[in-house]
């Protein structure tokens, strides 16, 4: 068995935090057998180098080595990619296609970033960890291969089973084995190491002088956060290796290198307000609903009102809805309501009529409800054919402007036949 100084020689390794030898050591405790095994670290501290270890000293090292990274690949692809496809089985499938598993077979495949798989090929894969087989995608018949599987992810996968993303099964079918490998701020004393390494190798690169930090810029790259990890500290030892004249780095000069704390972190955005979004359509539906709801509690308190006393104040009446009903009278200020509303609103002056209207209270506000609607819907139609014409017949554009999406303009142009 190799030693773990060996190996950080030969795969160009670098550090001596403990956790990082410990993470080392289970690599190649592990790497004469065939479990499966899970990589658990942050984006950036170097994930890819542990497969490595593993399948170089397996019994499958002259067999293949396949990298995937599962969230560089479309969902609607990457069934096709890991397990292949037949001839026609979807659009584009002009020939049969071997897919990684496939090609695979005998070597070791690693599934960087696992938790991105669609919850379809988390159930393919799990099938390929239990008994070998999987199928092609467009066939019927049942393959066998032969490969040992080594994921990674940098999400919690606790967290993605509890949401559904997913599956537990197949989370400890991978995780035989957890190797975890610390982050950067967690390796204070690494880091001034892996920095003179990227500098070593960028002045040799670029044909000149290596840098020297100063006492202050090491501390100050001790206490960085180093959210990107190594990958970041890489970054930023190329940028100072390029544009920098002066070779000797002091603490100031580093510091305009170093963005702000969390000015590099993505905004987190609330999976509870996507959710309660409406579409405008809906909010627009809802609106009108409430509005017609409320000016039919007015119409039936209106009605009873002038069925029991014969009377109703002017000041009881939303004149809102008066508007609706009669619609906007032109040298008008106001409604008569000594005119108006006595054809519309009073009782029947027959007493022996009276009785039948108390009989079925609200046929008269069902009557004024029907009459709203139809105005409602000529206001909507007039509004319609205003903004087609405003827009030279342009449907998005329309759209736009009356606050609704262009498939229910559509809709209503071909409802209300215009």
């Amino acid at each position: 068995m190799e030693s773990v100084q060996n190996i950080k020689q030969r795969f160009e390794i670098i550090g001596n935090e403990p956790k990082l030898n410990r993470a080392i050591e289970k690599a190649i405790q592990v790497a004469p057998t065939d479990i499966s095994v899970l990589v658990v670290g942050e984006s950036g501290v170097g994930k890819e180098s542990i497969p490595k270890i593993i399948h170089s000293l397996s019994h499958r090292k002259h067999g293949k080595y396949i990298a995937v990274n599962c969230g560089a690949i479309p969902e609607g692809t990457i069934d096709s990619e890991l397990f292949g496809h037949e001839k026609g089985a979807f659009t584009g499938a002009t020939s049969t296609r071997e897919g990684y598993f496939e090609v695979a077979n005998g070597g070791t495949i690693f599934l960087d970033e696992v938790g991105e798989l669609p919850l379809t090929t988390q159930v393919r894969l799990l099938r390929i960890l239990e008994n070998g087989e999987f199928l092609k995608v467009g066939s019927s018949q049942v393959q066998k291969t032969d490969v040992r599987i080594v994921a990674a992810t940098n999400v919690n996968l606790f967290d993605a089973i509890g949401k559904g993303k997913f599956r537990e099964d197949l989370y400890y079918r991978l995780s035989t084995v957890d190797i975890v490998l610390p982050p950067l701020r967690e390796r204070k004393d690494d880091i001034h190491l892996l920095f003179r390494k990227f500098a070593a190798d960028f002045a040799h690169k670029y044909k000149m002088p290596p840098l020297k930090l100063d006492d202050g810029a090491i501390q100050l790259l001790q206490k960085f956060r180093w959210s990107g990890n190594i990958r970041q500290l890489r970054n930023v030892a190329e940028q100072i290796s390029v544009l920098e004249t002066n070779r000797d780095i002091t603490a100031v000069s580093l510091q305009s290198y170093l963005p702000a704390e969390g000015s590099n972190l993505p905004s987190v955005i609330s999976d509870k307000k996507a959710e309660s979004d409406f579409s405008t359509e809906r909010d627009i539906l809802y609106k009108v609903l409430f509005d017609m709801k409320s000016d039919l509690n007015d119409l039936k308190k209106l009605t009873l009102e002038l069925m029991k006393n014969g009377t109703a104040k002017a000041q009881d009446i939303n004149p809102n809805l008066i508007q609706k009903i009669y619609g906007n009278q032109e040298n008008d200020s106001e409604i008569d309501f000594e005119e108006r509303p006595k054809t519309a609103l009073l009782p029947p002056q027959n007493p022996e009529k009276q009785y039948e209207e108390q009989e079925d209270s609200y046929l008269f506000a069902e009557t004024i409800e029907e009459e709203e609607v139809l105005r409602l819907e000529q206001k909507e139609i007039e509004m319609i054919k205003k903004s087609l014409e405003k827009n030279k017949g342009k449907r998005k554009a329309a759209a736009e402007e009356l606050g609704i999406s262009e498939r229910t303009l559509y809709r209503k142009i071909k409802q209300f036949d215009l």
